[in-house]
């Protein structure tokens, strides 16, 4: 996303947690750090352990990495116990980072949940480190939700091209289950919920007043009038046209093929000259653009669905947000990469565009 310039008064406060201490998360934040434009976004304070920025910054300074100093930071510091400490080591995730990462996202949740944060936004952590900590979660999304008592939320993906400035936007229908449970898992209710989350998404942080959303079939070519599946003939497709009338202002075009849904959005965000023109996409710093014959968002009825082609896409560029929440909640759409941790070579792009995310749909709000 775009960096934007917003006064000083109406920045948002953002809390920013290091995840997995022993990930590329210190590495990713002292590095999109040093980038003074995000100070022009907003306001942020990272929630972590600060000796270990500390030990990240003299490890990778020597290298001539650009970094920020921890000093330079705002810190809330959540010490661990030497042992724990001793336990911590760059690419190496185990029960002692889990422990960490769980208590940095619960410090910001508190903070955030008490009006100290508008907003946040999370590094990596590796579900595998909280279970053998003991912490039995899908992942940062539930924990969020919990915390803040709703049971309505999506994983919603972002990207805008660096080609085109087109931007694509995924829910998730279901999320971290077996794809054997996809199926019983997806109700008439929960497509319902997600639609709904995604309509008011879109028409509360984004501004678009009359969305266009593709929505996917399960099946091959959306069960092939029961041939390949019978989920869609069952209650799928009744499903929708009763969605249709329900929401008469949205555009919805469904069940489109899985294999053939996400064709129009790579045109889009690779650029097509047949498919591209001018007017539709607000954009800051250039004129608006827009792409004809795709939607302003898609809906995935499973995780690979829609993440396999977002992240061919836009690995990058792609950012995680939590919709449903009482706060913006942003991460990077990538893992926390223990096998590069320490080396100085992770990339901070997606992390950046998180947090201008964060920033850019909290004022949205604020407005």
């Amino acid at each position: 996303m775009q960096s934007l310039d917003y006064p000083l008064r109406q920045r948002p406060h953002l809390a920013l947690t290091m995840g997995d201490p022993a990930s590329i998360g210190p590495e990713i934040i002292l590095k999109a750090l040093a980038d003074p434009t995000l100070t022009q976004t907003c306001d942020l304070t990272v929630i972590g352990t600060r000796s270990l920025l500390d030990q990240t910054y003299q490890q990778l300074y020597s290298r001539g990495q650009p970094l920020a100093h921890p000093d330079t930071l705002s810190i809330i510091d959540i010490p661990l116990d030497p042992n724990t400490m001793s336990e911590i080591i760059p690419g190496y995730g185990n029960a002692a980072s889990g422990q960490a990462s769980f208590m940095y996202l619960e410090t910001a949740i508190a903070h955030t949940l008490e009006g100290k944060f508008q907003g946040i936004v999370t590094a990596p952590i590796a579900k595998s480190c909280w279970k053998a900590a003991g912490y039995h979660y899908p992942g940062q999304t539930e924990v969020l939700a919990q915390k803040a008592q709703i049971d309505r939320f999506g994983m919603l993906f972002v990207g805008r091209s660096p080609y085109t400035g087109w931007t694509l936007r995924t829910l998730l229908a279901t999320t971290h289950i077996p794809l054997n449970q996809v199926s019983e898992t997806l109700t008439p209710q929960l497509m319902s919920l997600k639609l709904d989350l995604l309509i008011n998404c879109l028409q509360q942080d984004f501004a678009i007043k009359n969305p266009k959303i593709v929505i996917s079939g399960l099946n091959p070519h959306s069960g092939e009038n029961g041939q390949l599946g019978t989920e869609e003939k069952d209650w799928l497709l009744s499903w929708l046209e009763t969605a249709k009338k329900q929401y008469s202002k949205v555009e919805i075009v469904g069940l489109v093929p899985p294999d053939t849904m996400w064709v129009n959005p790579a045109q889009a965000w690779y650029g097509n000259p047949l498919n591209v023109g001018h007017t539709g996409d607000p954009s800051r710093d250039q004129p608006p653009l827009t792409i004809n014959h795709v939607g302003d968002a898609y809906l995935a009825l499973y995780h690979d669905q829609g993440l396999i082609p977002v992240k061919l896409m836009a690995f990058d560029q792609a950012i995680n947000t939590t919709i449903g929440l009482p706060f913006i909640r942003t991460s990077p759409d990538h893992g926390t990469a223990f096998d590069i941790a320490g080396k100085g070579i992770a990339r901070d792009s997606s992390l950046k565009a998180a947090i201008n995310l964060a920033a850019e749909l909290t004022i949205a709000r604020l407005k």
